[in-house]
């Protein structure tokens, strides 16, 4: 399966730059697989869409603020975006897997200062992207995320270069349903849905369960073989809990929000399609071809509804 089959035009004038004033008034398309009808509606109007029975699954993975905006000694600006922390160190000391930008003139034993004192130092490069930094702070690392991290934008949403820290963009790339800190992306699927809308759901029968991945690094790389079965998936954190799993199984149809969520399930599912209590990592990479084993119902990235197929657990 060639990557170019896959190519598709965006126009970048299409891409909106800012959400919508209300999250649930973004765009919506239903597509209907059976009989290739398409509708284009808003987001409020997810609710029409679900039955008594049904089970939407979310992941409430927490986005932190993992873009850092740092000076070295000569003044020159380097953008940091944390990806992974490594080890338990003490609360003032943290080692991070890191993306820095611009990479020239970086070496181990780079200092990189921000306010309050608070400074990292190169400790190695790990490969072409990727760098080691340990970060001394003189307050407690999460309160100085807090205080000096910005919203981990993907790359086709401009900001000013050099723009102040926006607190609307913090807020805004998060879910309402966001609790578990440690994705450094948003889980996207799921930013259009209000507390309005999931009562609704409620109110109509539905079930909710929630999950857990935390979206890393690998949702910044491109794919970059020929062939779509060549590329390997970067492995995330997963968890899913004894109680959700237990919605799941009796649920009459499994929607699941988001690659994240999906993903998850896929993971875990036995041959019919059951989950169970869980927690690790997963790669897995689901290209056309593949067949579903929990999942009924996707509402992907793009704000489609898509069906795939008939339920297809057993009890």
């Amino acid at each position: 399966m060639k990557l170019e089959d896959f190519n598709y035009n965006l126009p970048e004038e299409l891409i909106a730059q800012q959400p919508s004033v209300a999250r649930d008034h973004s765009r919506m398309m239903i597509v209907d697989r059976k009989s290739g009808a398409i509708e284009d509606r808003f987001f409020y109007d997810i609710p029409e869409f679900f039955r008594k029975g049904d089970c939407l699954v979310i992941n409430n993975s927490r986005v932190i603020p993992a873009r850092l905006i740092g000076k070295k000694e000569t003044g020159g600006a380097v953008e940091i975006l944390l990806l992974s922390r490594r080890g338990h160190e003490a609360t003032l000391s943290h080692m991070w897997e890191v993306l820095l930008r611009p990479a020239k003139r970086i070496s181990a034993g780079t200092g990189i200062f921000f306010d309050e004192g608070c400074r990292a130092e190169v400790i190695e490069r790990i490969s072409d992207k990727k760098w080691l930094l340990r970060f001394e702070t003189e307050i407690e690392f999460d309160s100085f995320l807090e205080k000096h991290g910005r919203a981990p934008l993907p790359p086709y949403i401009k900001r000013e270069k050099g723009g102040e820290r926006s607190l609307y963009d913090i807020k805004r790339y998060q879910t309402v349903y966001a609790r578990v800190p440690g994705s450094v992306a948003a889980p996207t699927a799921g930013l259009h849905f209000s507390p309005s809308v999931l009562s609704t759901l409620k109110e109509k029968g539905v079930d909710i369960a929630y999950v857990t991945l935390h979206v890393g690094y690998g949702t910044f790389l491109p794919i970059e073989t020929e062939s779509v079965e060549d590329h390997v998936m970067e492995e995330e954190f997963f968890e899913i809990g004894e109680e959700a799993a237990g919605i799941i199984n009796r649920a009459k149809r499994v929607i699941a929000v988001g690659t994240t969520s999906t993903r998850v399930l896929e993971s875990i599912a036995d041959v019919r399609g059951m989950i169970k209590q869980s927690s690790g990592h997963t790669g897995l990479f689901i290209y056309p071809g593949y067949r579903f084993k929990s999942v009924d119902v996707l509402l992907t990235n793009f704000l489609s509804l898509i069906h795939i197929s008939e339920p297809t657990r057993l009890s």
